[in-house]
């Protein structure tokens, strides 16, 4: 039997809070991505080039694979984000509604990377995995797209696997204290849209 383990300090090491937003893949079509980009140079959205992630106007716009991105914005009447992008993207792309598959949750806290640490095989660092970028890999045996924001980081994962991927971050967290919050939409993220 090992000792149990001590928190380490008074406040929540991690805060884990549910995101509330749609999710909207954008796919450019072969050979149209610098159109895709410039198109939305015009509109102030920013398509990373690479892994990362950029600001839009109303959101957030995570590149996890090569020309796709993953865009949030707050909630809208079913499937408007889907059609509002897919008119964005006119001949140079592709947009998919992939909000009701996906779980949104934000991480915050000083504990916050020892947490994931002990299911990740990233180097979640905050001098390797800064501010602006992003990534997906498999944390706990889940699927997991991870976005890193001034305010904390952001995770999307399957809404299939959403529960299992809270109750392992509430017992991984426990040890340095683990405090679920509410709901918030996305746009009060401090600092991550415009």
């Amino acid at each position: 039997m090992s000792a149990p383990e001590r928190r380490t300090g008074r406040s929540a090491g991690l805060r884990l809070t549910p995101v509330v937003a749609d999710v909207v893949e954008l796919a450019a079509l072969p050979g149209r991505a610098a159109a895709l980009r410039a198109r939305a140079a015009e509109r102030a959205v920013a398509l990373p080039d690479r892994l990362g992630s950029g600001a839009t106007p109303d959101g957030l716009a995570i590149a996890a694979r090569p020309d796709r991105w993953l865009l949030l914005t707050g909630r809208a009447p079913p499937a408007a984000s889907a059609v509002r992008w897919r008119e964005f993207a006119a001949n140079d792309g592709v947009a998919i509604d992939l909000s009701a598959g996906f779980a949104l949750l934000h991480l915050a806290g000083e504990q916050l990377r020892a947490v994931l640490a002990r299911g990740c095989r990233l180097d979640l660092d905050a001098d390797v995995f800064g501010p602006r970028q992003a990534a997906t890999t498999i944390i706990a045996q889940v699927s997991v797209t991870l976005a890193a924001l001034p305010s904390g980081l952001l995770l999307l994962t399957p809404v299939t696997t959403a529960r299992y991927f809270s109750e392992w971050l509430a017992a991984s967290a426990a040890p340095f204290g683990f405090e679920s919050l509410p709901g918030q939409p996305l746009a009060e993220l401090s600092g991550e849209t415009r």
